[in-house]
């Protein structure tokens, strides 16, 4: 009876041994994973802002961009601006936007967002120039032009972008003057805007899928809409 009950105890303790390795290779694995989420996320983050750093320069450029695992591709967003409270230009800038579980990386509007979870912050401002001195507003639309575009698998993706840029001006004229950007993270860009003193709200616009944040800056403006249509591929390595 003993010896029956020698095996049984040491049966058990080789089942909780096994056990306790099958929870310690679980959490291995889920932290090798966030680790090259994060690694995707950061490679990401440097190669779009790379490529949108200086959209207002001339000629065409190409930058590479790569990740292990996710997917890369355009959704469809929207720039606002209004002058004395009625939308006056309405410009499809969209978005090129990188995911990989929880992580995410999208470029909209000049600006660069990285998302981890529920938590989101700005890696680049939005192209956007105020000056309340001097009363005027400059607001750069980056547009992708790119229609649908889709790339992503496992085992390292390498795609290239290619911006082939053309710029228009428009001049606004005098007024008071708010920018509104689509988006799905609109924390980011609320604290932008309120750490310039621009008053934020968030309104959904017919047509949008999500909503966008508005700022509002204070007083007249003489304001200036410089358009980048930035004619960009997505393509292989």
């Amino acid at each position: 009876m003993r010896a029956q009950s020698h095996v049984v105890g040491v049966a058990l303790l080789l089942g909780l041994a096994v056990v306790a390795l099958g929870g310690l290779t679980v959490g291995v694995g889920t932290l090798l994973d966030s680790q090259a989420g994060a690694a995707d996320a950061d490679r990401v983050a440097d190669g779009l802002d790379e490529a949108f750093r200086a959209v207002d320069r001339a000629g065409t450029h190409s930058q590479q961009v790569a990740f292990s695992e996710g997917s890369l591709g355009t959704e469809e967003r929207t720039l606002r601006i209004l002058k004395d409270g009625r939308v006056i230009e309405r410009h499809a800038v969209d978005a090129l936007v990188f995911e990989r579980g929880d992580r995410r990386v999208a470029a909209v509007a000049g600006a660069l967002v990285r998302q981890h979870g529920s938590s989101a912050w700005l890696v680049s401002a939005p192209s956007i120039t105020d000056s309340r001195t001097n009363g005027v507003l400059v607001v750069g639309a980056p547009v992708l032009n790119a229609g649908h575009v889709s790339v992503g698998g496992t085992g390292g993706v390498t795609t290239t972008l290619r911006i082939d840029p053309s710029h228009t001006e428009y001049d606004l004229g005098t007024g008071e003057f708010a920018v509104a950007i689509e988006t799905p993270t609109p924390g980011p860009f609320e604290r932008y805007f309120t750490d310039r003193n621009a008053r934020t709200t968030r309104r959904t616009f017919s047509g949008d899928e999500h909503e966008s944040v508005v700022a509002q800056y204070p007083g007249d403006r003489r304001a200036y809409l410089v358009v980048h249509d930035l004619s960009l591929e997505v393509g292989d390595g």
